[in-house]
């Protein structure tokens, strides 16, 4: 295990809050009535699905982060691509911090333990340097040469732009404010729900050694990943639900894929 030392006020990432403040005041934008159209809404709201239901929950997380399905090759880099265009940091980095996260869950280690607050769970923890940094390396051996990773990783930012390029030249500015500016801030909080509130709010299926627990409503926001304590209580499952009435959309999705033939080796039925 790798000797780290852990700071009692770790340095804050400014090249990380500038940007993060930033979207925040450009989604006030979407409160001027000339930025606001429905075909503006429209594309925002897919765009959702697209990056958040399509790119972070089955590409980022149950995908790369899990592997608890396989996809061929094309199709995990199209999942991947979609990830990287939610903004949500480089995609190593992102898969990395979560293993981690699953590895020392709501201890020192984790990059968002839950005993250090809710902000900083949600989202402070993001903008300082955390120890977890270090064991980066140590847990994205298998996707850190993996050249299409490493573009989107490299150039996530450049792909954020053209995105917008194109938006505008779609729809003006207001598909800009709405599918960027806008999609982004609820995309990051909606994934940022399921470290702070996921920890925080909810119900306990399973008595797990840390504080994850399943709350609904983030559920609904993140195409099933409020379903938290189940996925804790089997990180390797496709299917993060237990219950009945418990809805995940991205298991839906991935029960499409293995229908099609486009997935296998699904790991689904182990809750």
């Amino acid at each position: 295990m790798t000797n780290i030392s852990i700071s009692a006020s770790p340095r804050p990432r400014w090249e990380v809050i500038i940007p993060t403040v930033t979207l925040h005041l450009l989604a006030l934008l979407a409160f001027l009535p000339s930025n606001f159209s429905w075909g503006a809404v429209g594309v925002a709201i897919f765009l959702h699905w697209i990056t958040i239901g399509l790119g972070i929950a089955l590409g980022f997380h149950r995908l790369a982060s899990h592997r608890s399905l396989v996809v061929p090759k094309w199709l995990e880099y199209f999942f991947i691509l979609c990830g990287s265009l939610a903004g949500q940091g480089a995609v190593i980095g992102w898969v990395g911090y979560h293993r981690i996260h699953h590895f020392y869950t709501d201890k020192n280690l984790d990059p968002h333990d839950s005993t250090k607050g809710l902000w900083w769970s949600h989202i402070s923890w993001l903008m300082h340097e955390v120890p977890a940094k270090a064991e980066l390396p140590r847990f994205t051996k298998d996707i850190a040469d993996d050249k299409f990773y490493q573009f989107c990783h490299n150039y996530y930012i450049w792909l954020q732009l053209g995105l917008a390029i194109l938006l505008y030249f779609l729809g003006g500015f207001s598909y800009v404010v709405w599918g960027i500016f806008v999609r982004l801030f609820v995309g990051f909080h909606c994934t940022c729900f399921v470290n702070s509130v996921c920890h925080k709010l909810g119900y306990r299926n399973y008595e797990t050694d840390e504080f994850s627990t399943n709350c609904w409503w983030v559920a609904l926001l993140t195409y099933g990943e409020g379903w938290h304590n189940n996925h804790h209580h089997c990180q390797s499952s496709a299917k993060n639900t237990v219950k009945w009435w418990e809805f995940d959309v991205t298991w839906l999705t991935i029960s499409l894929l293995q229908f099609v033939g486009l997935a296998t080796k699904v790991k689904g039925n182990s809750i």
